[in-house]
């Protein structure tokens, strides 16, 4: 009796579990199928957590990421599309530009009512039918290339770097020409900004400011322009940062427009010497220097004699070459590291540094005069003809004569006009006290 009743309950446990077989087959069967149909929709879609990561996704979305399919169930929606909003605000219908290795792609994504499984999206391919994205796209691209603007994609993680076609000729290369890499990026920038630039990029991940910064590239054929370039992290689902995005603009022309603009104001356009504003930046430079080195600074103003009277029979013109050729003759006669400047008018200034203190004052206002007297008084040739010029100097120098720019200035201003006053191809050195009586013109022999 007992023996029947065993064999009739495991008989009904071998026909339950058939069944469940039967059942489990069944419905893997269908899942099959289900996967198959989504895998052959052409629209991509994705079923996205409340943690904002993908659980579901078809092969449609996939290719539409630009990403591959077995790798994409558990990453955050952020790598790819904005993060959805909880609330009514967030548009249900977008259009992305999706950057890519090869070109960027146009996706219109749409999301639909929110489930208890949190979001769920179709993808689909822009077309020129969706309100004509792919001259949007041409327009974008043309805009980027016209306003030197290109944008650009990093995954901090790795070396993989996106860039816009805007780019690649930012850096010297033909669109296609390379593949960008963080490591290209890195190699094209000046050695001396290569610092600068990766501190800003970390700071940016660091704290989730915004990254501006102005650098400097080499081109291939080794010519330098400069870029700037803005962006900010992008973060995951966690609040990890996991790529920067942003824009680069070539601002080369902009730099060369605002130095050429420092040139001018800090220059004399006739003659290309430092005007009066660059001088006194220069002079006080050259005093600290004495000051740390403990060495002598020489300050010669030089006025020319007969330059009104060249300017009055010549004309303006011939007296513009001897302002010039004056200038180009003092440059010649002193060091490299010796400033000449021109104030206005037939005024000069030449700037003397590294002088030892050893020396008496008055030898070496003589060496200096000497030298400059002797090349000023030869005769210029300026076209057909030959003109001859004099010149009055006078001589400041640091520390003796005073501690600063304005009371050497005034200094060697008052011993020039004493030298003009006393005759031509004269110099004086200044005298600290200026209640103390005129000090002498002399002769450079």
């Amino acid at each position: 009796m007992i023996a029947t009743s065993l064999a009739i309950i495991a008989a009904l446990l071998i026909v339950s579990l058939a069944l469940v077989l039967l059942r489990l087959r069944r419905i893997e069967n269908h899942l099959a199928q289900h996967r198959a149909l989504l895998d052959s929709l052409p629209k991509g879609l994705l079923l996205v957590s409340r943690d904002g990561r993908i659980s579901v996704h078809n092969a449609a979305a996939a290719r539409l990421l630009g990403h591959p399919a077995a790798t994409m169930q558990g990453l955050p929606l952020a790598r790819w599309l904005p993060q959805p909003g909880e609330h009514a605000a967030t548009p249900a219908r977008q259009h992305i530009l999706l950057p890519a290795d090869d070109r960027p792609r146009m996706v219109d994504v749409n999301r639909l009512p929110a489930a208890s499984h949190g979001h769920a999206f179709v993808l689909s391919q822009a077309t020129t039918q969706h309100d004509d994205h792919g001259e949007d796209i041409e327009r974008f691209k043309r805009s980027q290339y016209f306003a030197c603007i290109g944008t650009w994609d990093w995954s901090i993680d790795t070396d993989k770097l996106y860039w816009s076609e805007a780019i690649y000729g930012m850096f010297g290369f033909k669109t296609g020409e390379v593949t960008p890499s963080y490591e290209l990026f890195c190699a094209c920038v000046h050695p001396d900004d290569r610092e600068k630039v990766r501190a800003g990029e970390l700071r940016c991940i660091a704290t989730g400011h915004n990254h501006d910064e102005e650098y400097r590239v080499i081109w291939p054929d080794g010519s330098i322009h400069w870029l700037r370039e803005t962006g900010n992290v992008v973060k995951d689902a966690n609040g990890q940062p996991i790529r920067m995005m942003g824009v680069v603009r070539d601002i080369s022309e902009e730099k060369a427009s605002v130095n050429q603009l420092k040139q001018i104001a800090r220059h004399d356009p006739l003659t290309g010497l430092p005007n009066r504003l660059l001088l006194e930046e220069c002079l006080t430079q050259a005093l600290a220097r004495a000051r740390r080195n403990v060495t002598r600074v020489a300050l010669v103003f030089i006025d020319l004699n007969g330059f009104k009277r060249v300017n009055d029979e010549h004309g303006h013109a011939v007296g513009d070459q001897l302002l010039v050729g004056t200038a180009r003759r003092l440059q010649q006669t002193l060091r490299e590291s010796d400033m000449v400047a021109r104030l206005g008018g037939d005024e000069f200034v030449v700037i003397i540094e590294d002088l030892a203190r050893s020396k008496s004052l008055h030898d070496e206002a003589h060496v200096i005069s000497e030298k400059i007297l002797q090349r000023l008084s030869q005769p210029l040739k300026l076209g057909n003809s030959s003109h001859q010029v004099g010149a009055s100097l006078g001589i400041a120098m640091f520390p003796e004569h005073g501690p600063n720019i304005d009371s050497l200035i005034h200094i060697a201003d008052q011993a020039m006009y004493a030298a003009k006053r006393n005759g031509n191809n004269l110099y004086c050195l200044g005298m600290a006290n200026t209640s103390e009586p005129s000090p002498t013109p002399s002769r450079a022999d």
